[in-house]
């Protein structure tokens, strides 16, 4: 998220233009969809500890070298180490949470997670601001450096390790399995798109449209920027409870659907721009960032345990991805129209925000589909019993059949 507050001082010191900042910002997402699958596969492996612990040494690498760089391909290197670094720390908390609680709770504790995650978003507002002007761009990315690398170090040495994790020899299932599974495919394209973009718009175009469009002043800005970030926060603990109250996979898919619809009608509000403020837009823009917990809560319902790891990660790969392309594309239509007096015009804005929604829209359609060909399916049902005139009370012969519950063993492969 630092991005948001720094782009405006790299822009002036260092030259760099919309297009520049949009790559500079969307490469951390392209490095991170690259990695998720390696990620995932290294995690169900050897485990979070150790695998967290060792990359969180280049993320402190990455940031020592961002705040030493003058130009613009130093900066992009710098940052693609930050990411690569940080690629895993999602999921590594999503692994950890599958390790050590029992698998009804995971909703929730995942929520809890994402929440304590979702601070760092908070810090990168009024607290990095009152760095920047005591210590400037260069000296909080060297504290970033050192917090990162202290970080490392407490997690390889404190963190103990779980026995799963050192005797679980590798499963048969595969990536395969998450790619052939027509249920993934249904959540994924509503999720990443909405996700994907409420990541990149929160990320780095919330602050270009508040100072082009809404016209703010630099402390109302980041005053609305910590009010976004509290509110990703905040949701993603909600949103935890109530997937963690609803249980069912089924109920849980009706509450990411709503979200959906929510987040379009607030992006719609952004683009009409009517004459009532936008904070409530951009916190239900921050909200739908924290939403990758009812997915996940869905997507632990699909597979089996040692599986999740990798099957979040292919779908960490479609949400990252999706950040990458909103956030770089974003900056190159904004790029079509001429600044004036310093900022871009509403209706760069408007394009941008308008081809988003329309896609997920599209997605949207494509998650609820088969809800309406189920109505139809039983109104064509409840039509043919009242033309034959059947009973409503039907009597059915259900043959006897055996049922054999397999609990799980860690010692044993699926």
């Amino acid at each position: 998220m630092i991005n948001t507050l720094i782009c405006d001082r790299l822009a002036s010191e260092l030259g760099l233009g919309t297009a520049d900042l949009g790559l500079l910002g969307s490469i951390y997402f392209l490095v991170l969809t690259g990695s998720q699958i390696p990620m995932g596969m290294l995690l169900d492996r050897f485990g979070p500890r150790r695998v967290q612990g060792a990359l969180l040494l280049l993320a402190a690498a990455g940031a020592a070298l961002f705040g030493l760089s003058n130009g613009f391909l130093s900066l992009l290197i710098a940052r693609a180490v930050i990411a690569f670094g940080t690629a895993a720390s999602l999921m590594s908390g999503l692994k950890t949470v599958v390790l050590w609680f029992p698998r009804e709770r995971v909703a929730l504790i995942n929520g809890c997670m994402i929440m304590l995650g979702a601070l760092g978003a908070v810090t990168a507002t009024a607290p990095a601001e009152a760095l920047l002007n005591w210590i400037g761009w260069r000296g909080l990315f060297e504290v970033l450096a050192a917090s990162s690398a202290s970080a490392a170090a407490s997690i390889y040495f404190l963190v103990p390790e779980h026995e799963a994790t050192a005797k679980s020899p590798p499963g048969t299932v595969s990536l395969k399995t998450v790619y052939t599974d027509g249920r993934f495919w249904r959540i994924a394209p509503i999720s990443s798109t909405c996700i994907g973009s409420a990541w990149a718009l929160q990320s780095l175009w919330a602050a270009s449209w508040l100072s082009d469009v809404e016209g703010l002043d630099r402390t109302s800005l980041v005053t609305q920027l910590l009010a976004m970030a509290i509110a990703l926060s905040i949701g993603a603990l909600l949103l935890s409870v109530v997937a963690d109250s609803l249980r069912r996979p089924k109920n849980i898919e009706t509450l990411l659907s709503i979200v959906a619809a929510v987040f379009i009608a607030a992006e719609l509000a952004l683009i009409l721009h009517p004459p009532f403020p936008s904070l409530p837009s951009w916190i239900v823009v921050a909200v739908v960032g924290s939403a990758i917990v009812l997915s996940y809560a869905i997507i632990g319902d699909y597979f089996p345990a040692q599986l999740i790891a990798r099957a979040n990660g292919v779908l960490n790969v479609l949400h990252f991805g999706w950040a990458f392309l909103v956030q770089y594309g974003t900056g190159l239509i904004l790029e079509q129209w001429p600044v004036k007096d310093g900022h871009y015009p509403s209706i760069a804005y408007q394009t941008a925000f308008s081809m988003n929604v329309v896609l997920q829209l599209v997605a949207l359609v494509w998650f609820i589909a088969p809800w309406f060909k189920e109505l139809n399916w039983k109104s064509e049902i409840a039509v043919k019993r009242k033309s034959t005139g059947q009973s409503r009370s039907v009597h059915v012969m259900i043959p006897s059949a055996e049922m054999v519950i397999l609990e799980t063993d860690h010692d044993v492969e699926w």
